[in-house]
């Protein structure tokens, strides 16, 4: 039978991935370009050519006996263990649960060849090992969603007999091949469909391998082998033709797993060694095992970067719920802000090198306009996952602080970092401080953000740097415009919160512009939109780490007893906290995945006890507690995910309290956190604060001379004695008045270039001195009016230092319009 190919199923199995939860991700530093990660004590998604590009849904084992048998992932007795922190070399042993085996599995990804090699040992009388192999080749690529279900169901599968050296199991797809070989060998191998004549099929219907087809395809493939001994080594090589996929693995094979793992603790020990972080000595106040963690952390941020495209790190090496869809992208792509963060935690842990080289690719990815695409695969040519993605303004002024950081560390930028500094100020001079087209650092809504307005403060700081003339001065103008303003865009008084907590005010979430409801993301269909007041996230704990604000202000302690009401979550590894109240991003009520309804119950996230942490360190603390809680919350293998479960234990889902959820873990943005917390909690100084802003802020509201009028950023009152400037990003003529259009006062002005591509035009002190108001509408150079009647500004207003705008004022942040 071994010749004849698998019978064609009426129907092709449904495509999914794996859960989002790995216990380890492991890539070598040397010229493979193989990663692996590994979940439920089996490899499951490995990923070739490129760090973005899974080929594999898992290997899992079946262990079979006389008239029994048993797959070992759904038993779950297992554990892992490392030779030592930050060595990503593991040893998985499995015990059989009501038969007696133990399965010891060492996968080492090869340095020197694109394969994973496996080494195996099974001790338990009179058994076999059966490998199951689900490949999924081809998938990554920009896909409509509609269309993802199609991915990878046109892999094909063959057996090659090898009467010299044994079976030999291949799988292709998309002009990718792989390959499996075993040492000693394999007694007999098969190929099917899945849920039809896979091995697990095969094995769930007759109880032993039974089919042993040669060829399946193209569909939903699997392979299958049974394995010669009870030890040996299996290498899974990759290649661009079945040729160079079996010269990989074979190559693997030759070199042996301990010559293998030698080469792969040399690349990883000589990395480790350039490592700076937190001696224990100043760690005093921290956990046990954080050293330990935060080594590991380190090098689970270097395994996120390609080999070949140098300084592309992806959000991840998951794909969050991936046992529940065919998600193509999932975590596994490139995020200008995850990036960053990466990045700056490199830099703080001595690998300014590292951080260095993820600016410069950042730099030649950015769009023309001087933007970043939202997410982004790694190929070299800059491509959106999401074509149709808003623009997110803190994607855009990331690398600007990275650069800064960089320019502290006394590190050399890459070459072409200073024009993409000029073309992303351009940009957030255009753009910024707040755009009804940005989405906010979740990816959800446009507007005011406090956490992406400040990295736009920052970034015109750091721009002003490398600028001259009036682009100079437009930059630093506008960056303490932004900064005077900060409060007017996001912060609320007198709410029905405040009235709860006993607060003055608070910081929300997002200011809506245009209106004062914002749509939630991943809810219910039907769900009224709430207030902006009434949501409530920790975006502005990034305003004291950035030097912006003190974090004893009223502002920042009465929204943080808030955050703390409503956002804060006990659980048995300690204390995490929801993105904001109300958030649908996570597991429903029964434990299924987000992807089940596109909605479900967002779960608490370590990287936010991060956050909070901070505060704690800026207010003389030492954020013990939260770096305990991080550390707890780790999986097996010390990976931290992007949430936990809040609710009762669902062990049928693995799902436990204060445990990683099925979302996605590792999540690159957390480790990059809890490296940030160890070393600000050892300086006292957050990675984030850069000098050029607290010498120029010194963490309080500054006053600025000129005040920016934008669309979307209007002056509703101008404060006495400042200058107001009308901006746009082309020329117009400003037809004006005063004192609700008195006709004496009409009259008309041209605009003038400002710099940085703005034109506007500037109305002094003098200008305005002896009116109470201005009223104005702009006509376009071809002669058209803009569709607005009037734009109304109070003149002589207090300082905003004394104004504090109600919700209702919030929502109307764009166009004057009426609360909905």
């Amino acid at each position: 039978m071994a010749a004849d190919p698998a019978p064609v199923p009426r129907a092709q199995a449904a495509q999914s991935w794996t859960s989002g939860a790995k216990d380890l991700v492991m890539t070598a530093l040397g010229t493979s370009r193989v990663w692996a990660t590994t979940g439920q004590g089996i490899v499951n998604e490995v990923y070739w050519p490129a760090v973005d590009q899974p080929q594999v849904k898992d290997l899992g084992f079946l262990v079979g006996g006389s008239g029994w048998w048993q797959e070992v992932k759904p038993a779950g007795r297992y554990t892992l263990s490392t030779p030592e922190p930050g060595l990503m070399l593991p040893t998985i042993v499995h015990t059989g649960t009501n038969q007696a085996y133990q399965l010891t599995l060492r996968p080492v990804v090869d340095p020197d060849h694109d394969a994973l090699l496996i080494g195996y040992d099974l001790a338990g009388a009179g058994l076999r090992l059966y490998p199951l192999l689900a490949p999924h080749l081809g998938v990554s690529q920009v896909t409509p969603e509609e269309q993802w279900g199609a991915l990878g169901a046109a892999n094909q599968a063959w057996v090659d007999p090898g009467p010299v050296s044994g079976p030999a199991l291949f799988a292709s797809g998309n002009g990718h091949f792989l390959c499996l070989l075993a040492q000693p060998g394999f007694t007999r191998a098969g190929v099917g469909y899945v849920g039809d004549t896979d091995g697990w099929t095969d094995f769930s219907r007759n109880r032993s391998m039974t089919l042993t087809y040669g060829q399946a395809g193209p569909g939903v493939v699997a392979l299958t082998g049974e394995l010669a001994a009870g030890s040996g080594l299996l290498a899974l090589g990759f290649g661009d033709s079945q040729d160079a996929a079996r010269a990989a693995a074979q190559a693997s094979l030759d070199t042996g797993y301990d010559a293998t793992a030698t080469a792969f603790t040399r690349g990883w020990q000589a990395w480790t060694t350039g490592l700076t972080l937190p001696e224990p000595a100043q760690l005093t106040a921290g956990p046990p095992g954080l050293a330990d963690a935060l080594r590991e952390s380190a090098v689970v941020l270097r395994s996120h970067a390609d080999h070949t495209v140098t300084g592309a790190y992806v959000a991840g090496l998951a794909i969050p719920w991936g046992d529940y869809g065919n998600d193509p992208g999932g975590y596994h792509i490139v995020c200008c802000r995850d990036g960053g963060e990466a990045a700056l935690a490199l830099a703080a842990a001595g690998h300014a090198d590292d951080a260095a080289a993820a600016l410069g690719y950042l730099a030649a990815r950015q769009n023309q306009d001087g933007s970043w695409p939202r997410c982004f695969f790694v190929s070299r040519v800059p491509r959106s996952f999401d074509p149709q993605a808003a623009v997110q303004l803190d994607d855009v002024a990331f690398p600007l602080l990275l650069a800064g950081k960089l320019d502290e560390l006394g590190v050399p930028l890459p070459a072409g970092c200073d024009n993409a500094i000029t073309r992303a100020a351009v940009y957030l001079a255009r753009t910024g401080p707040v755009s009804g087209q940005d989405a906010d650092r979740w990816e959800e809504n446009p507007g005011a953000s406090p956490f992406t307005i400040g990295l736009e403060i920052v970034a015109m700081l750091v721009a002003a740097t490398r600028l001259t003339g009036p682009d100079r001065a437009l930059a630093l103008a506008l960056a303490d415009n932004w900064n005077e303003r900060l409060e007017e865009f996001t912060y609320v008084a007198g709410d029905e919160l405040d009235r709860a907590f006993g607060t003055g005010g608070h910081y929300v979430r997002i200011g809506r512009p245009g209106g004062s409801r914002t749509g939630l993301a991943s809810q219910p269909p039907g769900l009224r939109p709430d207030g902006a007041a009434a949501l409530v996230g920790l975006e502005f704990a990034y305003l004291p780490r950035l030097g912006l604000r003190d974090p004893g202000d009223q502002w920042v302690t009465d929204t943080l007893a808030i955050a703390e009401a409503m956002l804060g979550a006990d659980t048995p590894s300690g204390r995490a906290y929801h993105r904001y109240d109300i958030d649908g991003y996570g597991e429903w009520l029964d434990g299924s995945g987000w992807p089940v309804r596109k909605y479900g119950i967002g779960r608490p996230w370590p990287l936010l006890a991060g956050e909070r942490g901070h505060l704690d360190v800026l207010s003389g603390g030492n954020a013990k507690t939260q770096l305990q809680a991080m550390l707890a919350m780790r999986g097996h293998g010390g990976l931290l995910p992007e949430q936990v479960w809040d609710a009762g234990a669902l062990p049928g889902q693995n799902l436990r309290p204060g445990q990683p959820t099925g979302s996605a873990m590792p999540l690159v943005w957390a480790h990059s956190e809890l490296i940030k917390l160890a070393v600000a909690a050892a300086t006292k100084q957050p990675v984030e604060r850069l000098a050029l802003v607290a010498d120029r802020y010194h963490a309080a509201v500054p006053t600025s001379q000129a005040w920016f009028w934008r669309d979307a950023a209007p002056v509703r009152a101008l404060p006495a004695g400042r200058t107001l400037v009308v901006a746009g990003p082309g020329p117009f003529t400003l037809h004006y008045g005063f004192d609700d259009w008195d006709p004496a006062t009409i009259t008309e002005r041209d605009t003038q270039g400002l710099g940085l591509g703005l034109s506007g035009v500037t109305l002094t002190p003098a200008d305005l001195a002896g009116h109470s108001s201005l009223q104005f509408v702009r006509r376009y150079p071809d002669g058209r009016w803009e569709p607005s009647t009037r734009h109304d500004v109070t003149l002589g207003a207090p300082g905003p230092g004394t104004v504090r705008l109600s919700a209702d004022h919030l929502g109307r942040l764009a166009a004057g319009g009426t609360v909905s």
